[in-house]
């Protein structure tokens, strides 16, 4: 079992000399980060580069062309028809085509070194998100990708490292932190509504047996993770929303985690149903548990309850429960109990709240986002994180938290297989989250 930064350090002087000569820096001596924010020079016109336009891919691509103040001039994907369609997008939008890039997958490495760009944005599958980001800040260019950001410590690590080297925003691009009903969460906790928050829980529960077995998009590669690992290889839906209302790695930080995981049946069931007996389906293995649930407790005693389930009938949730002191917020269906308001032990539909706390996001950027996808959410965060480079601003999430939140992933595969024994999850910010403000209630 890899280990992580922390059980590395108690090894002692033997693990420090096979640091040095493996020439891994900060790993003896960890400093503390920065309690300020990083914020980088700002960028009148944002040149963007596109790695990866699939399905999500092409979904930014369209919401940066109707973002001012920035531009698509680089285009990278395996399929010349993506990189087609998008050159095609891109001119009928009124700007140049952009330049192409389609030699194979590792294309987006002459991408970086050779176009200038200010930004380099990665929509591939997730094994290929950590390579792009790596690339990218190595020669210059800040770098922004889908969820999660890393599947293992060692490349949350190497994200932590190389953004603090180079100097430049490595932003893990949680969409759900911007929908409308979290920001409004959010906003109420941030007005004290619910009190002291003490408890969160978040998830991603969707039903994706028949996307995982088609021959196209994310079939193509998302059903072979379920051979591979049992824990939660996704996260970051959940935690994202919930971790800003917890003042994650800004005053508070994830502590340790136990994780466990119940049996594999859902995909394993939909093959036997759906594919004919000599089918290579039929013949596949597969490891995940359709359930896992992680326990997650912070330094300062809050406590976190995070699940994935994509391989079972159901409908969609991302759970989203915020309880406080003096009430909670609880999503699927959204509502909300506030003390003192209301009839007693009954919820409050959120709509009858959001007069009163609708997140300023969305009362400014409402019209602009509606057709986008995930319901608007996916052109609010494209559109801040364009906003913050341009304005010289730190961005909404930084690469702290991308390492933070995605290292579940392989803490809980660790987790679970040892019998859901509690596990470290490194401090990548080294004392950092101490000092650093919460996140400000963002506005246009």
């Amino acid at each position: 079992m890899p280990l992580d930064r922390r059980d590395f350090l108690k090894l002692g002087p033997a693990a420090m000399a096979v640091s040095a000569a493996s020439g891994r820096e900060s790993a003896a001596q960890p400093q503390p980060a920065s309690s300020l924010p990083f914020a980088a020079p700002p960028i009148p016109l944002v040149r963007i580069g596109m790695v990866g336009i699939g399905l999500q891919g092409g979904s930014h691509l369209e919401n940066f062309l109707k973002i001012p103040g920035c531009r698509v001039t680089a285009v990278c994907d395996v399929r010349d028809v993506r990189t087609t369609w998008a050159s095609q997008q891109i001119t009928a939008a009124g700007h140049p085509a952009p330049a192409v890039y389609t030699r194979g997958p590792r294309d987006f490495a002459r991408l970086c070194d050779t176009e200038d760009l200010d930004l380099v944005f990665t929509a591939t599958p997730w094994e290929w998100h950590v390579p792009v980001m790596l690339a990218a800040m190595k020669a210059g260019k800040h770098a922004a990708t889908e969820v999660p950001a890393a599947m293992t410590l060692e490349d949350c690590w190497a994200l932590v490292e190389t953004a603090e080297k180079t100097r430049r925003h490595a932003v893990m691009m949680e969409n759900c932190n911007y929908d409308r009903p979290e920001m409004m969460a959010f906003h109420m906790v941030r007005k004290g509504v619910f009190g002291e928050i003490v408890h969160a829980e978040g998830g991603y529960l969707h039903d994706l047996r028949a996307i995982k077995f088609e021959k196209q998009d994310e079939g193509l590669w998302r059903r072979a993770w379920s051979m591979k690992i049992d824990g939660n290889p996704y996260p970051t839906h959940g935690l994202g929303p919930i971790a800003n209302c917890l003042d994650i790695n800004r005053g508070d930080r994830f502590d340790y985690l136990v994780s466990m995981s119940g049996p594999s049946r859902g995909l394993h069931d939909w093959a036997r149903e759906h594919f004919p007996a000599d089918a290579p389906e039929r013949k596949e293995r597969y490891t995940l548990g359709d359930v896992n649930t992680s326990l997650i407790k912070t330094a300062r005693g809050k406590t976190v309850m995070v699940q994935h389930c994509t391989n079972l009938p159901r409908p969609y949730s991302r759970i989203h429960v915020v309880q406080g002191t003096k009430g909670m917020f609880q999503g699927y269906p959204h509502r909300a109990y506030i003390e003192g308001r209301g009839k007693e032990h009954q919820w409050q539909d959120w709509t009858t709240l959001r007069d009163e706390f609708d997140h300023p996001l969305w009362r400014e950027l409402e019209a602009k986002a509606a057709g986008a996808g995930h319901g608007g959410m996916d052109y609010i965060e494209d559109y801040r994180l364009v906003k913050c480079l341009r304005e010289g601003l730190p961005t909404d999430m930084t690469v702290y938290d991308a390492a933070a939140l995605s290292a579940v992933v392989d803490l809980s595969i660790r987790s679970t297989g040892a019998r859901a024994r509690a596990v470290d999850v490194p401090d990548f910010t080294r004392g950092g989250w101490k000092a650093t403000p919460p996140l400000d209630l963002v506005t246009v």
